[in-house]
This record gives C-alpha cells, sequence and structure tokens, in this order.
C-alpha cells in the first residue's frame, strides 16, 4: 500500500515538473505561422528572417499576445523579434496596437514601436510616432507628442503620455491641450482616467469656453458631465466678471459655480469688488450670492463704498446691477457711514436705500425702535427708511430723503448739549465736498437748538415747533435755519433750560455705533473659522517608465546572452538609457524616432 502511495506521488510529481517546464518553454516567442523561411548569417547572425505569403501575415505569440506583419526578423536565442509592416499586435481583448515598424523581448516583455503607431483601447485611441509598450507594468509610453481621442470627451494632444492599462488611466505631460466641442482645456500635466472621462489638472491650466474661462493650478474636471472643482489660484471670468477663491466648484450646465474661503467677485464693468468665504453664482441669472464677512466694494477714484452684511446678493445685468445686503448691514464712506437691517444699492441711478424690518424691533415697548441710521461728518440722522441719491458719473452725494420719523443729531460744537431736529420727512441736500449744504424738515418739526455767537459763546437753548424748518450749512457747521409757520419757539439762557427737556421724543444718540474705518464694518462680528478645503491631495510624483526595475531586467538579459554565447550587445536594450540618462529619457523630446527601413519581400 504504501509503495502504491509513493509511486503516485512519483508520478505526480513528474507531472507537475513537466507542466512546469512546459510553461517555461511556452514562455518564449513561438512562431505560429510564416510564409516563407530564409537565412542570412551575414546580415543577421543566429536570425529568421521571416516574411509573409498571399494566403496571411505572419502570426506571432507570446503569452498572451498575438502579432501580425509583414515580415519578421526572429533571434531566437536572445528571444527577440522584429517586425516590419503592417504590424498589429494584440493583447486580451481590449489592448490592440498597430504600426508599421516593432520590436519586441520575450525576456524583458518590452515592445518598442514607430511609425503611424495607433493604441486602441475601448474608450480611447492613442496615436503617436513612437511608443513603448512595457507588458511587465502593463503601461504605454511616448515622449515625441501623441493624440488621444475619445467620442465623448474630445482629443488630447501633448509632448509625454503615459497609459496605465490596469487603471484605464492616462498621465499627459507637456503642452496639453484638451479640445472638446464646449470649450478647450491647456494644462502642464493631466491625470486622464478613461473609463469614466474624470480628468485631473495639475500645474497652470485653463478650460476655456464661448462664455467663460476657468483657471487653476490644480483642478478636476468631469469631461462628461461637465462638472469642476478647482483650487489653488482658481479663478473663473465671465461676462465681465471674475471669481477668485481658494476652492471652485463649477457645473457648465446648470451655469453655476460655488466658491469658498478668500473669495473675490471682481465686476470689471461696474468697478465693483465682492468679498466673503462662501459664494454662489448664477450665470443664467445674473446673481451672485455670497456670506461669511460678506463685503461689497464700490470702487471709485476718489473714495469707495464699503458695505457688509451677513449676506450679500449681486443681481441684474451687466448695465444694471444691483446689490441687496441682509442683517446688520454696515456701509462706510470716508465722508458717510450707515447701519440698517438691509441696503439696496442701484448702480446704475445710484440710489441707496436703508431699510429696517418691524420684525426686528425690540419687543419692549419703552425701548427706542432701531432704525436705519447715517453719519455724514457731525450728523446723524435716523428715520423708517432712509435713501441716498448719487451721482455715479461725477462720483458725488447728490441728495438724501428720510421717511417717517426723521431725526437728526448733532453735537454742540463746544458743550455736552445736542442740536436735534425730528419730524416727518427729511430732505438733504450735498456740496461738492459730499457734506450737507442743506436740510429740510418736513411736517411736525420740533428742535433743539444751541446758539452761539461769532466767539462761539452760547448764548441760549432754543426750542421750537414749526410746520417745517430748513437748516442751512456752511462746512459742517449751521449757519442759518428757518422756520416755517412756526407754532412755539422759545429761547432760553442755559440756566433756565429745563434738565429733563434736552432730548426730544426718539432721541436716540448711537456715535458708539459708527464704522469709522473698512475694519469697524467687521466689529460685532463673532469669530470667523473657515473650513479646511479637502478634496484635491497634492500631485505626487510617479515612478518613471524607464525606472530601475525596466533597467534591471535589460542589464539581467544581458548577463543571460553572455552566457549564451552572444557577443553583441542585447538587441532588447538598443531604445533603453542607461542608469545616468534614464531621468533624462523621460522627458520629452523634439524629434520623433523613425521606424527601421522596410526588408525585402523574399522569393
Amino acid at each position: 500500500m504504501k509503495t502504491a502511495q509513493l509511486h503516485y506521488i512519483f508520478l505526480l510529481f513528474l507531472f507537475v515538473s513537466f507542466t512546469q517546464l512546459y510553461a517555461q518553454q511556452q514562455k518564449r516567442i513561438e512562431i505560429q505561422y510564416s510564409g516563407f523561411l530564409t537565412f542570412d548569417e551575414a546580415k543577421y547572425p543566429g536570425a529568421k528572417v521571416l516574411t509573409r505569403d498571399d494566403s496571411g501575415q505572419i502570426h506571432i505569440i507570446h503569452e498572451g499576445v498575438n502579432m501580425w506583419c509583414d515580415q519578421a526578423i526572429h533571434y531566437g536565442k536572445e528571444d527577440f523579434i522584429e517586425a516590419y509592416g503592417h504590424v498589429k499586435m494584440k493583447q486580451g481583448d481590449t489592448i490592440n496596437m498597430d504600426a508599421k515598424y516593432v520590436e519586441y523581448s520575450g525576456k524583458t516583455k518590452l515592445a518598442f514601436a514607430s511609425g503611424d503607431v495607433v493604441l486602441t483601447e475601448p474608450s480611447s485611441v492613442l496615436s503617436t510616432d513612437t511608443l513603448y509598450f512595457d507588458r511587465a507594468k502593463q503601461q504605454a509610453f511616448y515622449r515625441t507628442g501623441g493624440t488621444v481621442v475619445r467620442d465623448s470627451s474630445g482629443t488630447i494632444t501633448s509632448r509625454i503620455g503615459r497609459y496605465y492599462m490596469d487603471v484605464k488611466k492616462y498621465q499627459f505631460v507637456g503642452d496639453v491641450n484638451l479640445v472638446n466641442p464646449e470649450y478647450v482645456l491647456n494644462t502642464e500635466q493631466l491625470d486622464y482616467y478613461t473609463e469614466n472621462a474624470l480628468a485631473y489638472m495639475y500645474g497652470p491650466s485653463t478650460i476655456t469656453g464661448d462664455a467663460s474661462k476657468i483657471y487653476c493650478e490644480r483642478g478636476f474636471y468631469d469631461t462628461t458631465n461637465d462638472i469642476g472643482y478647482f483650487i489653488k489660484n482658481s479663478r473663473i471670468d465671465y461676462d465681465n466678471r471674475t471669481i477668485e477663491g481658494d476652492s471652485l466648484y463649477f457645473n457648465r450646465n446648470d451655469s453655476f459655480a460655488s466658491a469658498t474661503n478668500n473669495i473675490t467677485v471682481t465686476d470689471t464693468l461696474n468697478n465693483s469688488v465682492i468679498k466673503g468665504h462662501y459664494a454662489e453664482v448664477y450665470r443664467a441669472k445674473d446673481s451672485v450670492f455670497i456670506t461669511k464677512r460678506a463685503l461689497a466694494i464700490s470702487v471709485q477714484e476718489q473714495d469707495s463704498l464699503y458695505i457688509h452684511g451677513d449676506t450679500l446678493m449681486v443681481t441684474g445685468k451687466p448695465e444694471h446691477r444691483i446689490t441687496r445686503a441682509f442683517r446688520n448691514v454696515k456701509m462706510y464712506k470716508s465722508d458717510m457711514s450707515g447701519k440698517a437691517d438691509s441696503i439696496h444699492v442701484d448702480q446704475t441711478s445710484g440710489l441707496t436705500q436703508l431699510i429696517n424690518l418691524s420684525r426686528l424691533s425690540p419687543k419692549d415697548n419703552f425701548a427706542v425702535k432701531r432704525r436705519p441710521i447715517i453719519w455724514n461728518f457731525k450728523n446723524q440722522m435716523t428715520g423708517d427708511t432712509i435713501h441716498i441719491k448719487s451721482n455715479t458719473k461725477e462720483e458725488k452725494l447728490d441728495s438724501l430723503i428720510v421717511f417717517d420719523n426723521a431725526f437728526i443729531i448733532s453735537k454742540d460744537t463746544i458743550g455736552n448739549g445736542y442740536n436735534q431736529i425730528s419730524g416727518r420727512k427729511l430732505y438733504g441736500l450735498f456740496n461738492d465736498a459730499n457734506q450737507l449744504r442743506q436740510i429740510d424738515i418736513i411736517r411736525n418739526a420740533e428742535s433743539i437748538y444751541y446758539a452761539r455767537n461769532d466767539k462761539q459763546e452760547l448764548i441760549g437753548i432754543e426750542k421750537s415747533k414749526s410746520a417745517s424748518i430748513s437748516m442751512f450749512f456752511e462746512g459742517n457747521e449751521i449757519n442759518i435755519i428757518q422756520k416755517i409757520n412756526e407754532v412755539d419757539g422759545t429761547l432760553y439762557p442755559e440756566s433756565k433750560y429745563p434738565a429733563n427737556a434736552k432730548k426730544l421724543r426718539g432721541f436716540d444718540w448711537r456715535e458708539d455705533e459708527r464704522p469709522i474705518s473698512v475694519e469697524d464694518l467687521f466689529r460685532d462680528d463673532p469669530p470667523l473659522e473657515l473650513p479646511v478645503i479637502k478634496g484635491l491631495d497634492p500631485y505626487v510624483p510617479q515612478d518613471e517608465f524607464f525606472d530601475e526595475t525596466l533597467i534591471k531586467r535589460a542589464e539581467d538579459l544581458e548577463e543571460s546572452n553572455k552566457a549564451n554565447n552572444v557577443e553583441d550587445p542585447s538587441k532588447a536594450s538598443r531604445h533603453l538609457p542607461d542608469k545616468d540618462s534614464v531621468s533624462t529619457l523621460n522627458q520629452p523630446v523634439k524629434d520623433s524616432i523613425q521606424p527601421p527601413t522596410t526588408l525585402k519581400k523574399s522569393p
């Protein structure tokens, strides 16, 4: 029984050894079919010269690769083939290569193709004049310029290209250009996945369409769905607008873009800038939404206007932009500042509206109602709604209107008192220096005025009521007061003026709220915490195509040839660099490598 078992194990060992030996033998290049066979020891020592006949091309196989050609030189000892004329190389059901000339080593598994090379895989077609195909790594490489065509995404050209067959990925380097019917993409390096048509850009990159241009230095683009994500100095230009931010998202189909962190939206036509840390742009609606420290700047040569709020919206065609700011809005110019629940600015007409919402008023019946407010030099003006009219061409303030519950306060020039006027409405006119030159208070006007002589000595305190009041200013000081239909007016010496009557009903001095600089606009904002931008990792350089493992395979082949008494240098190494020039060969070259001259057909 034991003898039979030992005999069975011995036979099994022989079978496995024979199978392994046969498999090893199968790893050598095999000539499946050839029309003519000749020898030319003078020109091709130790080689077979194969030529097709009328029935078909030469057929060569090696480890799942089939090759057809018109003529071939087969070096048996080196397991190396040179194929000429209408060469076709097929790996499995997915990879096909056509060329005028191909060299292939069965030992290094490296193929070199030249002359109208076309590599076809299910999703794309690569065309170049010189191509390296490393079957051990399942990678193809060119450095003399190439073109990849994919129906849905367009055509890609570059100086260097590399195809990773396992992951179905192209890596294009140097003058990369993707042309699509909708846009043109230019970059220095593009990683492109053929199955899902996803592209990753590295280095200065642009995507230019009919209506927009995108720039970034690291980005992702879905070429099928026209969706992109861009970081590092990213920018979108369209319709006289430029959008910049740390991170940009773009959907061409919906004409939508969003941006995150350190955003600037520049309107070149209207000389305005919007800043913030989150924005959404709807191009079809000519609308921009921005929040997180949102700031709108109306750029002017003499004095720019700054508006800050929780949220900003800019809408309308370029020739008629509207800026809206919401929630705790503040505005600042060197000669005017203000606050309101919301501000509405028509950049074409020059009308700025300050509006407060009744639902945001204090619930305490004894509290002073918070109203929109503006400060112009020494004057504070409040009311239910305030309109400011500007001359957009001359960049000057023109007039203002305070609707309902108008109240103007200015501090007395010397003492601690306050000049005050209240009434139904207020109309104001500005001089060329953007200072108030006249104010008219209409209906139910009341005033408290600290009268002084030319020496600025206090004459007395006047309190009056009238139908309306007109005030004329010289510089920033009240020069003339005219009262129409005065009902009650008395000038009191300061000592006899009632201490509890120095303020009109609704008095609300809010100087501590006044923004006196651009930085002051953000004074009441909570601490800002910006999100960490994620999504695209920095580029990690990949191993070179001509790496140490490939060079090692060639060196091992040289040693094997010496052992087999092959005196000439290995033919499989003729297009490979030595170790000192590996990095150079992985760089682009201008001159293409031409295929060898075709052999003459044998008789």
